[in-house]
């Protein structure tokens, strides 16, 4: 379970980085679309970030859980 989580971290993590810095970069684009929110606000970029990390490890975290839960045997014999 170890093994995925980590995997799962790291793709994670890679793809908030690249969101941040591809909003960062569109920010100016959309900005006249914005109501009631500054194009390059810190305080909704990070709060975006932190969902998108907790939704992502959860969707990682809730298979390898049931993986692991399961006989290596069992499986093995019913295939």
């Amino acid at each position: 379970m170890r093994l995925v989580l980590s995997r799962v971290s790291r793709l994670v993590a890679a793809g908030v980085l690249a969101g941040a810095v591809i909003s960062l970069s569109a920010s100016t684009l959309v900005g006249s679309l914005l109501y009631g929110v500054e194009p390059r606000d810190p305080l909704t970029l990070a709060g975006a970030a932190l969902t998108l990390a907790v939704v992502g490890l959860i969707a990682g975290w809730l298979p390898a859980y049931r993986a692991s839960r399961v006989d290596p045997a069992e499986v093995l014999r019913d295939s």
